[in-house]
C-alpha cells in the first residue's frame, strides 16, 4: 500500500495548481466529445446525406482545423493565451449548436467548417498555456497525465454518446457544447493568462515577435521533426479509415470493430501513467526511435490478421508504440519552442497532425486500392523502421538545439492569476509581474 502511494505521489505530486485546472477541463471537454465519434452516422442515417456529401463535410472539418491551427497559433503569441482559448471554446459551443440545427447541405458544410476553425484554435493556446506554467523537470508525466485524461474521456464519451444517440442525435451536439462551456468557465474564473514575461506584453497593439514566420520555416531541426511526426501520423491515422474496410474485408462487422479499437483507449487508460516512470531519464531518441518501430510493427502485422482477437492484437502492440510516442513527443517540441514563438510553434506542429488527417485515408485508399491490403500495412511497417533510423539521425541535433534554448532563458517566469474575475483585472494581470511555476497531441 505505501509502495502504490508512493508511486501516485510521484505520479501526481508538486505539479502546479494550474496544470490541475486545465488537467480538469480537458477531461470534462472529452467526456462530452459525443459528435466527431457520430459525426458520419450522423450525417448519412439521420439527415440521409450520402456517404460523398458526409466525406466532404468531415473533410470540411479537418479544412477548418488547419486554419484554426495557424490563426491560434499568431493569436496565441499576439493576444495571449488565455483570450484565444477562451474565444476559440465559446465559438467552438456556439457552432456546436448551430450544426446541430443545421438542416440543408450548405449550411451543414459551412458548420463543420467554422467548427473545425474553432475547435482547432484552442490548441496551440492549450499547449503553450502547458509550457507555460510546468516546469521543464515535471513535463514529461504532466503531459502524460494529460494524454490520460483525453484517453479517458474519449473512450467514456463512445460510450455516452451511443446512448444519448437513442435520445436523438441534437442531444449530442447540446452536450458536447455544454461540457466546452464548462471548460471556457474554467479557465475563465480559475486560470490567469500564462504567457512568459520574456515573450512580450499581452496587450493591445502588442507588437509581434519580428520575422515568425521566416523563423518557423528556416527552423530546419523543428521541421525536421514536424515531418516525422507527419509520416508517423499518416501510418497512425490509418486505424481510423482502413483498418476498419480491412476487417469488413475479413467479415468482421462494426460492432467488432468498435470492440477491437476500444482497447486503444482501455490500455492507453491503464497503462499510461507508468511510463514516464519507464521512461525516465532515457534518451529521448531512442525511445521515439523504439516507439515508431513498435508502432510500425503494430500496423504491419495488421497485413496477417483474419480474426477478431488477431486485430486485437496488432491495435495493442500499435497503441504501446502510441504511448511511448505521445510524452516524449510533447516535451520534445516543448523545449524546441522559442518562448516568444511558442504558440506558433505549437500551431506549426499541430498543422502536421490537420495534414495527416486530410491525406492519410486518401493515401491509405490509393495505396491499398492499386497494391493491395497486404501492401499498405507491410509500407507502414516500412515507414516506422525508417522513421526510427531517421530519429537516431537527427536526434542529437535537436537535443543541442533544446539546450541552446534552455541556455539562452527562454523559459522564464509565466504571468499567473489564481482567479479572474473580470477581463480588466485579466488585462491588468497580464501585465504584473509574478512567480515562476504541454500539448500533444
Amino acid at each position: 500500500m505505501r509502495t502504490v502511494r508512493g508511486w501516485f505521489r510521484d505520479t501526481t505530486g508538486g505539479l502546479p495548481r494550474t496544470f490541475w485546472y486545465l488537467w480538469t477541463g480537458t477531461l470534462i471537454n472529452r467526456l462530452g466529445s459525443f459528435v466527431l465519434v457520430f459525426l458520419a452516422i450522423y450525417l448519412t442515417q439521420e439527415r440521409d446525406f450520402s456517404a460523398s456529401q458526409a466525406g466532404l463535410v468531415i473533410g470540411l472539418w479537418g479544412v477548418g482545423g488547419a486554419v484554426g491551427t495557424t490563426i491560434g497559433g499568431t493569436l496565441t503569441d499576439r493576444w495571449g493565451r488565455r483570450p484565444t482559448l477562451l474565444t476559440a471554446h465559446l465559438g467552438a459551443a456556439t457552432m456546436m449548436v448551430a450544426l446541430g440545427l443545421a438542416r440543408p447541405l450548405w449550411a451543414v458544410a459551412l458548420g463543420a467548417l467554422l467548427l473545425g476553425t474553432f475547435a482547432e484554435a484552442a490548441r496551440p493556446a492549450f499547449g503553450a498555456m502547458m509550457v507555460d506554467v510546468v516546469p521543464e523537470k515535471d513535463r514529461l508525466r504532466a503531459f502524460s497525465l494529460n494524454y490520460w485524461a483525453i484517453n479517458l474521456g474519449f473512450a467514456c464519451a463512445a460510450v455516452l454518446a451511443g446512448v444519448a444517440a437513442q435520445a436523438g442525435y441534437l442531444l449530442l451536439f447540446l452536450v458536447d457544447a455544454a461540457t466546452t462551456l464548462v471548460t471556457a468557465l474554467i479557465i475563465f474564473t480559475r486560470v490567469g493568462e500564462t504567457r512568459s514575461a520574456h515573450a512580450g506584453p499581452v496587450s493591445k497593439g502588442a507588437a509581434a515577435p519580428a520575422g515568425a514566420l521566416r523563423t518557423i520555416l528556416t527552423d530546419r531541426v523543428f521541421l525536421g521533426f514536424v515531418a516525422l511526426n507527419l509520416f508517423g501520423a499518416l501510418v497512425f491515422l490509418q486505424h481510423i479509415s482502413m483498418l476498419p474496410i480491412a476487417m469488413g474485408d475479413s467479415g468482421l462487422s462494426p460492432a467488432t470493430y468498435g470492440s477491437v479499437i476500444a482497447l486503444n483507449g482501455v490500455l492507453i487508460v491503464v497503462g499510461q501513467l507508468f511510463v514516464p516512470r519507464l521512461i525516465k531519464g532515457r534518451s529521448r531518441s531512442h525511445v521515439l526511435a523504439l516507439a515508431a518501430l513498435v508502432t510500425g510493427a503494430g500496423f504491419g502485422l495488421t497485413a496477417f490478421a483474419d480474426t477478431a482477437w488477431l486485430y486485437g492484437l496488432t491495435v495493442l502492440i500499435w497503441t504501446v508504440g502510441e504511448m511511448l510516442n505521445s510524452p516524449s513527443n510533447a516535451t520534445l517540441i516543448a523545449e524546441l519552442s522559442p518562448a516568444a514563438l511558442r504558440g506558433r510553434y505549437q500551431g506549426a506542429f499541430s498543422l502536421s497532425w490537420q495534414l495527416a488527417g486530410a491525406t492519410a485515408p486518401v493515401l491509405g485508399g490509393v495505396v491499398r486500392e492499386h497494391s493491395g491490403n497486404t501492401a499498405l500495412w507491410l509500407g507502414c511497417a516500412a515507414i516506422g523502421a525508417v522513421m526510427a533510423v531517421a530519429h537516431l539521425i537527427s536526434g542529437p541535433a535537436r537535443e543541442r538545439r533544446a539546450a541552446r534554448l534552455r541556455t539562452a532563458g527562454t523559459t522564464v517566469t509565466p504571468v499567473t492569476v489564481t482567479r479572474t474575475p473580470a477581463p480588466e483585472a485579466a488585462e491588468a494581470a497580464a501585465t504584473a509581474p509574478a512567480e515562476p511555476v504541454r500539448a500533444g497531441s
